[in-house]
């Protein structure tokens, strides 16, 4: 399965103090948009454009413009951290939203909200959840979409995990995963190891 690990410096140094423990909610805020802009970039990279003509002050000249439609779908409620990076760099991108809880004691995934824009069959979809860890929300999101028409689907977090990576690869061969780094193993509560603890309670400071 394709894993494109985003070797940027401005995303490897701001995962730094993501993993630090004494980065306060406002910081990991700004340091969890900078890191998705980034992957936002990688995981657009390859777009597919169209030539158009454009009228510059002085005169005309030809341009590369995207052609694609595109949909960012973050999995609530850590996902929307990552969401107005996503936009940033894609300004027309349309927004669908997943809800998935994670049971805690069997790590199994369950839909409590989904919300996805109409027609998706021409569109990427790009899945922004910031860890991989078992990768049940992951598999159960990338389901949802292909089920609702999406065929070009990629999945976007920040850390990811060895065991997760194993499962979308085995339910979802054919999904890119864009991360900057695949971390050593899960712990016993599936906690990401060295990872950067939770990263829904760490954005909104519910810690």
């Amino acid at each position: 399965m394709p894993v494109h690990l985003t070797q940027h410096a401005v995303a490897l140094d701001a995962l730094v103090s993501l993993r630090d423990k004494t980065t306060k909610p406002g910081e990991f805020r700004q340091l969890a948009r900078r890191i998705s802009l980034v992957l936002a970039l990688e995981a657009t990279r390859q777009l597919t454009t169209t030539r158009v003509r454009v009228e510059t002050p002085l005169e005309t000249t030809d341009g590369d413009a995207l052609r694609s439609d595109i949909v960012v779908v973050p999995v609530l409620r850590a996902g929307l951290g990552m969401v107005e990076a996503m936009l940033e760099v894609l300004p027309r991108a349309r927004v669908g939203h997943i809800g998935l809880q994670r049971d805690e004691r069997t790590a199994i995934a369950s839909q409590y909200y989904s919300k996805l824009p109409h027609d998706l069959s021409q569109s990427l979809a790009l899945i922004v959840d910031p860890m991989l860890a078992t990768g049940g929300s992951a598999v159960s999101a990338i389901a949802m979409l292909q089920k609702a028409g999406a065929r070009d689907i990629r999945l976007v977090c920040i850390v990811a995990a060895p065991e997760g990576i194993a499962a979308v690869e085995h339910a979802h061969p054919g999904v890119h995963i864009f991360t900057p780094v695949v971390d050593r193993e899960l712990d016993a509560h599936k906690f990401i190891l060295p990872g950067l603890g939770d990263f829904g309670d760490r954005l909104y400071g519910t810690v």
